[in-house]
């Protein structure tokens, strides 16, 4: 999946340049808030994708563009991040992994939406969502989207942005 061409334009950027400020802006986050070193796995991920024993945590966007951006981790990889994000030993999923995953969304989200943005006022994103469980579907309507791959210690978790203009 790509984002529309009319969007690319309007950004006055190439999908190739948008994704490596994506790549780029989440392999920074992972390394300053949480000390992990990311590397990106570059294959193709179908936007829709089933899920199990994930943590998933999501961001909306709206105003100018609006869409989604999302974070789906496995979650012993989940309660890694959690742990390296506040510094203790976390054993479940529980509410401070939701927060930490809702904070990485949140920031993933922030960064892309100074890529899209003219100033910052005319995009706005909301408070992050987060869902977990054994088995489950995320699915959006917009074929508009950027899906990465990245592993860390041989897991795997995607970053997904879904982009549409109103």
């Amino acid at each position: 999946m790509s984002i529309a061409p009319a969007i690319l334009t309007a950004l006055n950027t190439t999908q190739d340049q948008l994704v490596k400020k994506m790549i780029d802006d989440v392999r920074t986050i992972y390394s300053s808030m949480l000390g992990i070193e990311l590397m990106h796995l570059p294959l193709e991920v179908d936007p829709v994708s089933q899920f199990q024993d994930c943590v998933s945590a999501m961001v909306g966007l709206g105003g100018t563009y609006s869409g989604l951006v999302s974070v789906h981790v496995p979650t012993g990889l989940a309660k890694t991040f959690a742990g390296a994000m506040l510094g203790m030993d976390v054993e479940e999923v529980d509410q401070d992994v939701y927060d930490a995953l809702g904070e990485i969304a949140n920031m993933v989200a922030g960064n892309f939406k100074q890529h899209i943005s003219k100033g910052g006022g005319d995009v706005r994103i909301s408070t992050p969502s987060v869902i977990s469980g054994k088995d489950y579907i995320v699915q959006c309507k917009q074929n508009d989207s950027i899906n990465l791959l990245f592993d860390v210690a041989e897991e795997w978790f995607m970053v997904s942005t879904v982009l549409s203009a109103d």
